[in-house]
This record gives C-alpha cells, sequence and structure tokens, in this order.
C-alpha cells in the first residue's frame, strides 16, 4: 500500500512539474510575441510619422450646414400642437 502511495505522489508531482513547465513556455511565448508586437507597432508609428512629412494627407473641409431659423408663429404652433397630441 505504501508503494502505491509513493508512486501515486511521484507521478502527481511530475504532471504538476509539466504543467507548470508548459505554463511557463506558454506564457513566456504569449509575453515575447506582444513584446515585439508593441516594438514594432512603435517603429510603424515612427515610420508613419517620418513619411507624412513628405506625403501629406490632404484633410478635407467640413461644411457646417446652418440651421434654418423659425420666425413664423404658425410653425411653432404646428410643433408644440403635435407634440401635445402624441402625449
Amino acid at each position: 500500500m505504501n508503494e502505491v502511495l509513493c508512486r501515486l505522489c511521484e507521478t502527481f508531482t511530475s504532471n504538476i512539474a509539466d504543467a507548470l513547465n508548459l505554463m511557463v513556455i506558454g506564457m513566456g511565448t504569449v509575453l515575447v510575441f506582444l513584446c515585439i508586437m508593441i516594438l514594432v507597432m512603435h517603429l510603424m508609428s515612427g515610420v508613419v510619422i517620418f513619411l507624412n512629412k513628405y506625403f501629406p494627407e490632404e484633410v478635407p473641409e467640413v461644411v457646417k450646414k446652418t440651421a434654418k431659423k423659425v420666425t413664423d408663429d404658425a410653425d411653432i404652433a404646428v410643433a408644440v400642437l403635435s407634440a401635445m397630441l402624441k402625449k
């Protein structure tokens, strides 16, 4: 009985060691990939800023439409009446 428990304990510790090893390798791979991705993004940002000095993009001007001012009291009365009827 003692041998079985000893073998189970060895198997358990071996499995835990393998699981921790796999976890460290996986998390390390993800960490390295994310660090490389951040570095490449910073480098590409610098390249885009550099190229934007020589090849600037044209920014279209936005034309704002002025709102129509209502000066007729009849239009205001119709709007108020329609709002009251929707209740």
